[in-house]
């Protein structure tokens, strides 16, 4: 299971001043009884804008202190299983460097990445590209693509291909497909399903196979 806890109507001062470690002991507990691993992730895409604990919101310094926290209260809890996923937004225009929102290694277990493929331009290297060399000159931790998809507009069946082939190429553990439509698509809210694309589908399951 992959879990992002997402603090909507939270300060992240407030979470690493422990009001509301009662809530998150309870999920830890919940975390510890389930006895196998759990991905965490914890206010992902903190380096861009659009989020209350992101850029120009929040400082990296509070964020940080919130992430700590919430990692030590799971451990104090004996959740020792949970697989911590510390999650960027692929670097671009308006995004801040992530070097700064880093909470050192022992907070850490992967690292993730967010990035779609928009249009015809999108590829393999130039959505992940900068930012995995990025993440490689702050650590060595394996590095996941946490969400991802190549819309309707991008070319589904002809992109696809490659990202399966940068999955293999950069060594990455793999990816997330973001499976979900819109009933009023724009360049950053695509159709980004495979169902009921068959050539899309087609070229997601050669490229599972390749993989194997």
């Amino acid at each position: 299971p992959v879990v992002q806890i997402d603090p909507n109507h939270a300060q992240m001062t407030s979470i690493a001043a422990g009001k509301y470690d009662t809530y998150l002991r309870s999920y830890a507990d919940a975390v510890r009884r389930y006895h196998h691993p759990v991905i965490i992730g914890f206010a992902h895409e903190m380096n861009g804008y659009w989020y209350s604990w992101g850029l120009g919101h929040t400082s990296p310094t509070a964020w940080i202190a919130a992430w700590r926290h919430v990692v030590n209260i799971f451990r104090e809890q004996g959740a020792h299983h949970v697989i911590w996923l510390w999650t960027v937004n692929r670097i671009g225009y308006g995004i801040g460097a992530i070097r700064y929102w880093w909470p050192g290694a022992s907070y850490v277990t992967w690292v993730g990445v967010d990035g779609y493929y928009y249009d015809p331009a999108s590829t393999f290297g130039n959505v992940f590209g900068p930012t995995l060399q990025a993440i490689h000159q702050i650590t060595s931790k394996p590095i996941l693509i946490s969400e991802t998809a190549v819309g309707g507009r991008a070319g589904q069946a002809a992109k696809i291909p490659g990202l399966f082939a940068g999955i293999k190429r950069d060594r990455l553990l793999g990816f997330i497909w973001f499976d979900v439509g819109s009933s009023h698509p724009t360049r950053y809210w695509q159709d980004w399903r495979l169902e009921g694309h068959a050539s899309a589908l087609a070229a997601f399951r050669r490229g599972l196979t390749a993989l194997r």
